[in-house]
């Protein structure tokens, strides 16, 4: 065991698939289609069959996929959409930059992600999407989700750029990839995503036909023939070495999310008995797959002196996020104040999370979960 830790170990990773990926690239290389070639095609294809859904657009990014999905719908300036506040601010800036108008919801205290109670008491007239995150590796609750939209005919975003891999069970027993459930799905292939490439990268899915066309189109600079331009677009597009990469590690996908699986288990083992932790509680109709191991701090641990005491013994740890995105500056023309989102508010400053990748050994795990219950001890405020 090497320290300082990684909170994702890129590079053991990598030598684990290197002469794979090494010859992927190389044959991109060699054969100079650095756009749109082959294996972006090939790519596009092979994951949508994973996912079960018609149609893969990759792009240049998770932000981009977000942008793409909006204008896609066709919003107009001032159209309200609905997200949750505790998510990474990409699912809101693209909202602000559109000029549509961010309304923001609770999430679930155990889950994380969007709490459809919230959701159904922000719908107004003016709502024109809602945007459910599937944070840290676990599915948001989608059937009332769904439900709700329907009842007012309202399109879904499903913002999966942490949870790829993951599956929700409907009150049916069907199940369904995250991401697929929605009328658009969006999602991010940054290196330390659950399927990362090794630069940006990013993609949209859905069922429907000419959504797809309008998305391909409007990440092709609004065109669907060349220099004959339809509509407002941009220049969105994953290049050839990163979808090389990726066709390489979505058939280790699966695989990955196993390996995140087992070492939460190794965690959720150490921890049960200290009763100021809460570990992450995988809801009964999503498989998680562990984007972040994220602990509920009881609020009489001093965060910071706990994140210093694991630091100072080569451990990383994160906090996802310190400011929700209510309370950001760049929302403060919209009075965050006004927001009742109690449950973003107990979250904020007692989430941490912990390193979490797929080449985790037993020895490693064993290392952080000690050094952590010795720190609580340590950071509990007397």
């Amino acid at each position: 065991m090497e320290l300082p830790l990684q909170m994702v170990d890129l590079k053991r990773q990598y030598q684990n698939i290197k002469p794979a990926v090494d010859e992927a690239i190389s044959r991109v290389l060699a054969s100079s289609a650095f756009i749109n070639g082959p294996d972006v095609k090939a790519f596009a294809t092979e994951l949508a069959e994973y996912l079960g859904v018609k149609h893969v657009i990759p792009c240049a990014n998770g932000t981009d996929a977000l942008q793409i999905a909006l204008m896609a719908l066709g919003l107009k300036p001032g159209d309200e959409v609905i997200t949750p506040s505790f998510t990474y601010i990409a699912t809101v800036e693209v909202v602000a930059l559109l000029r549509l108008k961010p309304v923001f919801v609770d999430v679930d205290k155990n889950t994380f992600t969007m709490d459809p109670e919230s959701l159904r008491k922000a719908i107004t007239p003016n709502t024109k999407a809602i945007i459910p995150v599937h944070l840290y590796g676990q599915s948001a609750d989608m059937q009332p989700i769904l439900d709700i939209a329907a009842a007012h005919q309202i399109p879904i975003i499903e913002d999966n750029a942490q949870a790829i891999g993951g599956d929700y069970t409907f009150p049916d027993g069907s199940r369904k990839k995250t991401g697929t459930m929605g009328h658009i799905g969006t999602t991010s292939f940054f290196p330390s995503k659950n399927l990362g490439c090794y630069g940006d990268g990013g993609a949209l899915f859905t069922q429907d036909d000419a959504l797809a066309e309008r998305m391909m189109m409007i990440a092709n600079h609004g065109q669907k023939s060349r220099y004959y331009h339809e509509m407002v677009g941009c220049n969105s597009r994953l290049d050839s070495i990163q979808a090389a990469i990726l066709r390489i590690k979505l058939k280790a996908l699966d695989r990955y999310c196993d390996a995140r699986r087992h070492a939460a288990a190794f965690y959720d083992e150490a921890f049960a008995a200290q009763p100021l932790l809460s570990t992450p509680q995988p809801a009964t109709y999503s498989r998680h797959v562990y984007h972040q191991y994220t602990l509920t701090l009881h609020e009489s641990i001093d965060r910071d002196r706990l994140q210093q005491y694991l630091n100072d013994r080569g451990i990383p740890t994160m906090i996802y996020y310190p400011v929700p995105c209510h309370r950001q500056n760049m929302f403060k023309d919209l009075d965050g104040s006004s927001f009742h989102l109690p449950n973003t508010d107990y979250l904020t400053p007692r989430v941490l999370s912990l390193p979490i990748h797929t080449e985790m050994d037993e020895t490693t795990l064993r290392y952080i979960s000690t050094h952590l219950l010795e720190g609580v001890a340590t950071a509990t405020k007397s």
